[in-house]
């Protein structure tokens, strides 16, 4: 077994009192430093995930507008949208101009002092900015590198701006969602960007633990496609192999039945009947146990074939009761069985509160926020929820002072040229400081990213993000 020789961060994070007794152990991305130049949410989303479980995420945004979500909605709480708070708790935000040149000249001293640059530009932005992979990694060859794009950093697509829609229809998802004989349908949420976000993650942790052996970072190139041609899953080779084309089920299983929602006296319930044995208990249950014994239906291949007609029998009986009754019968024979619940249903349910999944925090000028918790639930090195969603260039000066050791009169003389903004400048009051990371007097250790190591804004966000 090879042995793992831990990483060496590039940033210290000072803790305080608070946020230290929560912890059993040290967040696990304790001292790592992110660069977020991504926007909208297949980034964002990325970045914050690594931001809960310990990092230091510096979100640069463009002065004038910021994040581009924060202007989606309605939804807005006193002026700040809901859409942009889903995505950017635990960060620090830098407004920055990079469309001049002292800009672009912070954004690169910054990002060769991470060990971690998140951008989500159109192919080739970046690298027009003298902020892409080959520009930096020559200067530190330890970095770690994510490019989120909508088609990748390579094939005839490449350059095409990619938004979640458009990688849901184009990477297949849209054409097995939706009713048998409707249109095809996206999915709710944005999930081609979620989903991508989510393998930006693996893939920058996966750097981190090859960097910890090589002492060299590397490019992680994640796409929307890419995303949603991997989700095809059982149905993908089920034409590779098979040859057949994947249809629309609706609510139903394309290999299993029941396993779908029915209608109930008063909603919608939904039951997934996942083999033989379960079937027995289910015609039981219902009172009509020669179901399980008729050759339409007595094995799963059987039921799938007939599953028309094992519905004819079935939608009737739902209807005899209502959801409740019938999650509580089939809840005790052991058959799984669940409600069809709205968003408010959701966050008001037992389970989801005993998980933690909503976490409260205190912003700067909305006051108490609650947000998605993180699903990761790590025994030894949970998730830490320590810094509101930020402010557009709340912590400008803090960062340039602490990461950069910029003096004052440096950072104020950028603020009055136009290549920062602070958030006070139009503000009579401070935002608070939060209880870690980057603080006021605090100091930030930087050193090299590996101990095997040598030592390397304009454009579209390429993962839409709008529904």
């Amino acid at each position: 077994m090879t042995n793992f020789v831990p990483f060496q961060p590039s940033v210290t994070l000072a803790s305080g009192e608070s946020a230290a007794m929560s912890f059993i152990a040290p967040p696990p991305l304790e001292g790592v430093l992110v660069l977020d130049l991504s926007r909208v949410l297949a980034g964002p989303f990325a970045t914050m995930m690594l931001a809960d479980m310990g990092a230091v995420v510096i979100k640069i945004e463009e002065p004038a507008r910021g994040d581009d979500t924060r202007g989606f909605g309605p939804p807005f709480v006193n002026g700040e949208s809901t859409y942009f708070m889903s995505c950017n708790r635990n960060k620090w935000s830098l407004a920055v101009d990079l469309k001049s040149d002292e800009g672009r000249s912070l954004v690169t001293d910054l990002a060769l002092q991470a060990d971690i640059v998140v951008e989500n530009f159109r192919p080739g932005t970046a690298a027009r900015m003298g902020l892409g992979y080959d520009d930096l990694v020559k200067r530190k060859p330890e970095l770690i590198y994510v490019s989120i794009s909508g088609f990748g950093q390579t094939g005839p697509e490449r350059e095409r701006a990619g938004y979640d829609v458009l990688a849901q229809g184009m990477g297949g998802v849209m054409s097995v969602t939706g009713p048998k004989d409707g249109q095809p349908y996206k999915v709710g949420v944005s999930q081609a960007d979620l989903v991508a976000g989510m393998y930006a993650v693996q893939g920058a942790l996966l750097a981190l633990i090859s960097r910890s052996r090589t002492g060299r970072g590397q490019l992680v190139d994640v796409s929307l496609l890419d995303g949603q041609v991997s989700l095809l899953s059982f149905l993908g080779t089920a034409w590779l192999n098979a040859g057949r084309e994947p249809a629309r089920h609706g609510n139903q299983h394309a290999s299993i039945a029941p396993y779908q929602s029915y209608e109930t006296a008063d909603g919608r319930i939904c039951v997934a009947v996942g083999n033989d044995a379960l079937f027995v208990t289910l015609s039981r249950e219902l009172g009509r146990p020669e179901l399980s014994e008729d050759v339409r239906f007595s094995t799963n291949r059987a039921r799938v074939e007939n599953v028309m007609a094992l519905n004819e029998v079935l939608e009737p009986l739902f209807l005899t009761r209502t959801t409740a009754a019938w999650i509580e019968l089939l809840d005790g024979a052991g058959i799984p069985a669940g409600p069809i619940r709205t968003v408010s249903e959701v966050f008001d349910s037992e389970q989801v509160q005993a998980r933690g999944m909503v976490c409260h925090l205190d912003h700067p000028t909305v006051g108490p926020v609650r947000l998605i918790g993180n699903p990761i639930h790590l025994s030894a090195t949970p998730p830490r929820y320590e810094l509101a969603p930020p402010l557009l260039g709340q912590h400008s000066e803090q960062v340039l002072r602490i990461v950069l050791k910029m003096s004052d009169d440096e950072i104020a003389g950028l603020r009055d040229r136009g290549v920062i903004r602070q958030w006070s400048d139009e503000h009579e009051a401070t935002p608070p400081e939060p209880a870690s990371a980057l603080g006021e007097g605090r100091e930030a250790e930087v050193g090299q990213a590996s101990a095997r190591s040598e030592a390397d804004g304009e454009g579209v966000p390429t993962d839409g993000g709008a529904q």
